[in-house]
């Protein structure tokens, strides 16, 4: 009986597991249980996938032998991959190519636009380095987009599906940038640059030379200007509003002139714009006790040093709404950032995207910057003071209007092309976000920091950070020691039941 009982179990499992491989064939599906549904196609992947007339074939370039970090890349770009075939319905095909195997295909993959990269290895407590392939090729007939790097982190599915789109024969959308009155050009945003050319066409907006520039662009984006912007001018931007435009607006309503360590209000006709859409971006300095800090010189003793000071200025934001602009952002640094405060009704819908932190305040100008000084706690008494935020619905009169204003004009510039700052990815992505929320209908916005997250601990406090440390040392051990008790109980029980009377195996 044993035997037959044993047989017919082991045939049971096999049936099973047959007839399982056979519906995974035509069905197909994984559970997700991300914070970001990392692993789950967006609706805009899978719209753009549904609508292939011709098929995109993806030839991945990735070398073997990878260190555990990058191979788990590589594995979730492979299942990435798999979820775009199933999605496709035989549109999108891929295959893996190991360019070390011959030189004759490291001389295709660098043909093809994929270059080698170095990367640390370690072995037996030494690092190495090692030449390493790890892009991909995307093609759908004679087009071709190239995925140079695939690193661990990156917003994978962005990157891929921002790829195809790019090879749909739809034309592709045109952003303007309003100049003429002391704003930046747009190439001193090279970060900025880099990441819009991919999806956009960019042009320079002057409207004092040609009032029709805004007729082919999707939105209008105003940067930090500091001469007056003529009425005539707002008229036009009015009337671009009510033919479907959208507005991005980054203010800066306090010029802060560093030499001189003083703040003063800054007018150019652009605030009392936003006040007529019944938004107060208002002329005063937000400050946090979450911030930047900078370097200034203190005499201790016979000698002068530098010591890092705390600098309220610059705000690091990371209290953001929730909304597809801001999903996926970790921390936002900000520099003399003002209000922004929606003052109207109910006729339009405003979702604050930046707060402060609950340590902030409010200071009004003309005033004098004091790096000098030794902040404390009474120094902050306001909490979760909207920086920026997205206005949707009835905006001045004009329905089915978009605009977003944030209070800082700064915060993705890069400055000169020569002596670049180097901004922060997080500053870059909250820009393009948003231009991506107001211009772009296909919803690529949600992906573009799907998967992009970063958990610093210094930002909390001590006692959090000694708990999550303690918690990773002890909860392993605690767990091992846990299920040691627990067969250990089991063991006892089933030696005091063999002991009993009439016990049968």
């Amino acid at each position: 009986m044993n035997k037959r009982h044993t047989l017919v179990y082991t045939l049971s499992v096999l049936v099973i597991l047959l007839i399982v491989n056979i519906i995974s064939e035509h069905f197909f599906f994984r559970f997700d249980f991300t914070g970001d549904n990392r692993y789950t196609l967006s609706k805009a992947t899978k719209n753009i996938l549904r609508n292939l007339d011709q098929t995109v074939t993806v030839t991945a370039y990735f070398s073997e032998d990878l260190p555990a970090e990058i191979l788990r890349s590589k594995q979730e770009f492979k299942d990435l991959l798999i979820e775009y075939r199933n999605a496709s319905h035989g549109q999108f095909e891929f295959e893996f190519v190991n360019p070390s195997v011959s030189d004759e295909l490291e001389n295709e993959a660098v043909k093809s636009g994929i270059y080698p990269v170095m990367i640390n290895v370690r072995e037996r407590d030494q690092i190495r380095q090692q030449k390493a392939f790890l892009g991909a090729v995307v093609e759908q007939g004679s087009k071709r987009e190239i995925i140079p790097f695939v690193q661990p982190g990156m917003p994978i599915e962005y990157t891929l599906s921002s790829a195809v789109r790019k090879m749909s024969p739809k034309k592709r959308i045109t952003v303007g940038f309003l100049q003429g009155h002391g704003e930046p050009s747009p190439y001193t945003m090279q970060q900025v640059m880099a990441e819009m050319s991919v999806m956009y066409n960019i042009k320079t907006v002057d409207l004092q030379r040609d009032s029709s520039a805004c007729d082919s662009i999707a939105t209008l984006v105003i940067v930090a200007p500091v001469d007056t912007i003529q009425p005539s001018e707002f008229a036009i931007i009015d009337k671009f509003i009510a033919s479907g435009g959208r507005v991005f607006v980054a203010i800066d309503r306090v010029n802060a002139n560093l030499d001189q360590l003083f703040a003063y209000e800054q007018n150019t006709g652009l605030e009392q714009w936003l006040r007529s859409k019944e938004i107060s971006a208002d002329s005063k300095m937000a400050i946090d006790n979450y911030c930047a800090t900078v370097s200034v010189q203190q005499q201790q003793g016979y000698y002068r040093v530098n010591v890092q000071q705390q600098f309220p200025y610059i705000p690091f934001v990371t209290n953001f709404g929730k909304h597809p602009i801001t999903n996926g952002l970790e921390q936002v640094q900000l520099q003399f950032v003002s209000p922004v405060v929606y003052v109207g009704d109910s006729s339009a819908v405003f979702t604050p995207l930046l707060f402060s932190s609950d340590r902030a305040a409010m200071l009004n100008v003309p005033s004098n910057i004091d790096v000098q000084r030794q902040w404390s706690a009474r120094d902050f008494p306001l909490a979760e003071i909207p920086l920026g935020g997205l206005l949707e619905g009835t905006i001045g009169g004009i329905p089915n209007s978009k605009m977003v204003v944030i209070g800082d004009g700064d915060f993705m510039q890069n400055g000169d092309p020569r002596q670049p700052r180097q901004q922060s990815p997080d500053n870059i992505s909250l820009f393009v976000n948003a231009i991506d929320y107001l211009s772009d209908d296909t919803g690529l916005v949600d992906l573009r920091t799907k998967g992009i997250t970063s958990r610093p601990l210094e930002q909390l406090d001590d006692s959090t950070r000694a708990f999550v440390k303690w918690l990773n040392v002890l909860l392993p051990i605690l767990i091992v020691v846990l299920i040691g008790i627990i067969r250990m109980q089991q063991q006892r029980n089933l030696r005091i039941k063999r002991m009993e009377e009439g016990y049968v195996e």
